[in-house]
């Protein structure tokens, strides 16, 4: 019976990606604008093309070692793990890929929609992250479920030739989106950060001009970076978050030596995929309303729907019971499991909007220190970014305690399945948001009428709050998964037990709290020395090119777009290589119980930078836009150049450093339970 799902589940991930490709071909038939707004939409797309084709060489070279390695050091099946490393990591690239060119295809039909209306407008960006959201569970589910169903068909259905062959060598796939997840991710956040401080520090504090003023040679770079990094680089690393959460469950499903429970998280991830297709055609609002009030009622109808409907899949072909360990339990309890994980997921949302939201006490309390100065407005930013981590932290506990209770250590799994089961609606909505960012910029730079830019400005306003919640579902989504596969990675090593006061164990957990700060380090550094050099770039231009802040004479805008794609490819590969080949050799040299150490110490560390890292960037950013919106001295106070300052410190914080510890916590665990069978003694 659970092959007709398993098909079923194919069948979901082929219809995504049939909605995506209409979405397409409605967005290109929209009216692309004027001939600047064309103009300045091509000069994005192909910065970020450029940009892509660049970091795909290199991950070419990157993907060719590793597959070369599993397939060597993986005896037996390790041809296989090799062929499904190669899949996963060209269906994340494709994913990220396919959201890119839709949103540099949207962006200045967006701007142009403005001008008929806030509805339209909404309707344009939004469906330009549809296809985001859609591409990266339609190719991660299609992909995963596919080689599935073609690995039981050849080695077998029992339960120990599941945990033993098919799981192990179906990892691989988990393993090369992650690979692709993490270069993309650093890389595009890397690109777009240096843009944005260069632009900001030498437009907005050194010249005076406003933001995304044509005058500025680094606009088209930001522009840019909007794409490379919150569009395909968020694309792959929720394409990578999706299909460890499934691995994760299944590895466990496997370990209760029950086959149901192996399949049934795919099937569930596939009614998550049909959800999220309905969801994003709920999102509509009329002339004059809340975008923000339509992209709620996708996401929370989608979740309500989910839980509707994944109580009767659960009931149909989980089994009444099952064991893990000494202990026993129900179907019942994996559904509590997935409805705590949707829940849970929601509410983390909610705590990240309260954090970073313009609306909320936390920002403006930021906004109201940036009146005595930079200092001020940088030291009650990190004070809210780090109490912004207590609520995530406590509802996680509770989660991890709530999902253990009710269907063991396959429950924490579960909910953490059930966190990202929507993910198609969630990054639809989170992709938007650099989309509306992006008619914004170019409604600014084409000079658009009033009207026009008053409705790009509410896009993006809302596009911040979408984009807080979503690195806010991303850090708890990253948590639950890493666990999962953490346990994953013990069940298949035979690890019982991790004894803290062993000093193998102890020094792999201090070892490990250390990694995420040395990546955030390379990782900000990186951003640091780009935008040493694009701000350097920026102010010879306004000195060297006559006339051009007069608006007399045309910037050199690919000298900037050039400037950060070189900075951020050679800036990722360091940080890439070290989260691949770190768990080998403290595997390999200091045995499981070290590497579980390491596992532990880096996941708890991970979670905390990220938490303070995204919360505190995105508040430092609504800060800034509170007081360009009046308050405490408007634009060109003291004020707001004290939060332009805070936000660029903010900048790497909460769109490279931050997004890029979610994937450095499950890439090294999966990269674990990849080489799991190599330290099995």
């Amino acid at each position: 019976m659970d092959s007709l799902y398993l098909y079923l589940t194919v069948g979901a991930g082929a219809a995504a990606l049939v909605v995506a490709f209409l979405k397409i071909i409605w967005i290109n038939r929209q009216e692309p604008g004027g001939d600047r707004q064309r103009e300045i939409g091509k000069f994005i797309r192909q910065g970020a093309m450029a940009f892509l084709v660049r970091e795909y060489k290199v991950l070419i070279i990157f993907l060719v070692c590793v597959t070369t390695l599993l397939a060597v050091l993986n005896r037996g099946s390790g041809k296989l793990a090799a062929a499904s490393f190669v899949v996963g990591a060209a269906f994340s690239a494709l994913a990220g890929l396919i959201g890119m060119r839709a949103a540099t295809a949207a962006n200045h039909r967006t701007a142009h929609a403005a001008g008929r209306g806030l509805s339209y407008a909404l309707r344009v960006a939004f469906n330009g992250g549809s296809v985001t959201g859609l591409s990266v569970v339609g190719l991660g589910i299609l992909g995963l479920t596919g080689l599935f169903i073609v690995y039981r068909t050849v080695f077998g259905t029992s339960a120990d030739v599941l945990q033993e062959t098919v799981i192990p060598i179906l990892s691989g796939y988990s393993l090369g989106a992650s690979s692709v997840a993490l270069f993309a991710r650093v890389g595009g956040g890397i690109f777009t950060k240096a843009a944005d401080v260069g632009a900001d520090l030498v437009g907005k504090v050194e010249a005076g001009i406003p933001e995304d003023d044509p005058r500025n040679p680094a606009t088209i770079a930001d522009n840019v970076g909007d794409n490379v990094g919150d569009v395909a680089g968020l694309g792959s690393d929720l394409c990578e978050s999706y299909v460890a959460a499934v691995i994760g469950a299944m590895v466990l499903g496997a370990a209760t030596r029950t086959p149901a429970l192996v399949s049934l998280p795919l099937v569930l991830a596939g009614f998550g995929v049909l959800v999220s297709i309905v969801g994003t055609l709920f999102v509509r609002t009329r002339e004059g309303g809340n975008p923000q009030a339509a992209l709620n009622l996708g996401t929370m109808g989608a979740a309500v729907v989910m839980i509707l409907l994944s109580y009767p899949i659960v009931r149909f072909l989980a089994p009444r019971s099952f064991s893990h360990g000494s202990a026993t339990y129900g179907s019942d309890g994996i559904f509590y499991s997935l409805a705590a994980g949707l829940v849970g997921g929601i509410l983390i949302g909610v705590f990240a909007e309260y954090y970073t939201s313009n609306r909320r006490k936390p920002t403006k309390r930021i906004a109201k220190a940036s009146s005595t100065g930079a200092a001020t407005n940088i030291i009650t930013g990190v004070e809210v970014g780090m109490q912004s981590t207590a609520l995530p932290v406590i509802l996680l506990v509770a989660l991890i305690l709530l999902s253990h209770l009710f269907a063991g250590l396959y429950g924490i799994s579960i909910a953490a399945l059930g966190m990202l089961a929507t993910t198609g609606i969630q990054l639809a909505v989170d992709a938007y948001g650099p989309i509306a960012d992006n008619a914004g910029g170019i409604a600014e730079m084409t000079r658009m009428e009033h009207s026009v830019r008053e409705i790009t400005d509410r896009l993006d306003s809302v596009g911040n709050t979408t984009a807080a919640i979503g690195k806010g579902f991303a850090i708890g989504s990253a948590a639950l998964t890493a666990l999962a596969l953490f346990v994953a990675f013990k069940e298949t090593v035979g690890l019982e037990t991790i004894d803290v006061t062993s000093p193998t164990v102890i020094t792999g957990i201090i070892f490990g709290g250390m990694l995420p700060y040395l990546f955030s380090s390379l990782i900000i550094g990186a951003v640091g020395h780009s935008a040493f050099d694009m701000i350097g770039e920026v102010r010879r231009q306004f000195l060297e090119i006559p006339g051009l802040l007069e608006g007399k004479a045309d910037p050199d805008y690919v000298k900037c777009v050039d400037i950060a794609t070189r900075s951020a490819i050679r800036s990722m590969i360091v940080p890439g290589i070290l989260a691949i080949l770190v768990p080998p050799v403290v595997g390999l040299l200091g045995g499981v119980e070290m590497l579980g150490g390491v596992l532990v110490g880096t996941t708890i560390s991970g979670v905390m930078l990220a938490l303070f890292m995204g919360n505190s960037g995105g508040a430092w950013d609504n800060a800034k836009k509170h007081i360009e919106e009046g308050y405490f001295g408007g634009k060109g106070s003291l004020a707001h150049k004290a939060a332009v300052i805070g936000d660029t410190v903010g900048d790497p914080f909460k769109d490279t450093a931050g997004p890029s510890m979610d994937i450095i916590i499950k890439l090294m665990s999966v990269v674990s339970l990849v080489i799991a069978p190599l330290l099995i003694r």
